[in-house]
């Protein structure tokens, strides 16, 4: 994989993040935040659509790597919905 490769993969991996925690309405943080939260949302969203034997649709080939768009967008909703539930759940135990 080459540097631009890279690059792609990295800023199509934050709008996905960007895109779940807009979903969710909750905001875990800045632009690598949002990359890590693509990332993170594309293992679970591909974990839950093998598990329910679903297909992977949209699937996004940058150079060797298939990326699943969808797949990330809902794994980041998830992922972001679980963090901010534990967060506020904290935040209430602490007051």
């Amino acid at each position: 994989m080459d540097p631009v490769e890279l690059l792609v993969l990295l800023i199509v991996a934050g709008v996905c993040g960007a895109v779940g925690q807009a979903i969710t309405g909750y905001s875990l943080g800045g632009l690598l935040v949002s990359v890590g939260v693509g990332f993170v949302g594309a293992a679970i969203g591909v974990w839950i659509a093998r598990a329910a034997k679903l297909p992977e649709f949209i699937m996004l080939k940058i150079g060797s790597v298939d990326f699943p768009v969808i797949w990330a967008i809902i794994g980041s909703v998830v992922f972001v919905a679980i963090v901010a539930f534990v967060r506020r759940s904290m935040v209430t135990t602490r007051a």
